[in-house]
């Protein structure tokens, strides 16, 4: 589902991404884990084709980020760490409108049905602006599953999220990484625990840890994410 070959990023001098590689299957709900600045949400951006590498390739369902970038997006659904919403619009006229843009068919129904899936019903005929952060999280969540993608790439989900938003949202994404391949990034190794099948660590643009979160304990993952990224 998504294939990364040795993508490098240099802002300048400085290099975001280090010749990074890996692949992500159906099914697989993989964390990104590092610190701040680490190169999580470069890498993202550059899945996404909001901004290109410097070096090397990557593909998303078959499609090159170079090639057909259009392709790329349509396979995506992506949450943005700054989630970018319309504040003045309400919340079924934004999902109605992100569906139709989609291609959605029957866009007012899609709309409908991830106002239920994300428990937004209560809010759903109130202006974004005037939600709670943990809702405008689900907001966010809706657009990126409205057009059902293969692919969900999130960049910080449940940053700022009271504790039952927390464990809503957690499930969500349990649930829908089900039959898709998804991709966050946290700096939170208890959210790793909670949500994926494979961590990867990244720290100074490199990866320097790859595996199965069943092969790890609470505390080994814990001590290997401080010797590694210190």
């Amino acid at each position: 589902m998504i294939e990364i070959n040795n993508i490098t990023k240099l802002y300048g001098q400085q290099r975001a991404l280090d010749g990074v590689s890996f692949s992500i299957a159906r099914g697989e709900i993989v964390g990104l884990l590092g610190p701040n600045g680490a190169g999580k949400s470069t890498l993202m951006k550059i899945l996404t084709c909001f901004i290109p590498p410097t070096e090397g390739d990557a593909t998303v369902c078959g499609h090159s980020i170079y090639d057909d970038p259009l392709g790329v997006r349509r396979c995506i659904g992506y949450l943005p760490e700054q989630n970018p919403l319309y504040t003045d619009m309400y919340v079924r006229e934004y999902l109605r409108f992100a569906a139709g843009l989609c291609g959605v068919k029957a866009p007012a129904a899609r709309a409908d049905e991830m106002i239920e899936l994300t428990g937004l019903t209560p809010e759903a005929n109130k202006k974004i602006g005037q939600l709670s952060k943990g809702y405008r999280q689900r907001v966010g969540l809706a657009q990126a599953l409205i057009h059902d993608p293969e692919v969900l790439i999130l960049d910080e989900p449940t940053t700022g999220l009271d504790p039952n938003q927390l464990e809503f949202v957690r499930q969500l994404i349990r649930e829908e990484g089900q039959g898709k391949a998804v991709l966050l990034s946290t700096h939170v190794m208890q959210e790793v625990e909670a949500m994926c099948s494979r961590t990867i660590i990244i720290n100074h643009g490199r990866i320097v840890a790859d595996d199965p979160l069943n092969q790890l304990t609470a505390g080994q993952l814990t001590e290997k994410f401080h010797k590694l990224t210190n």
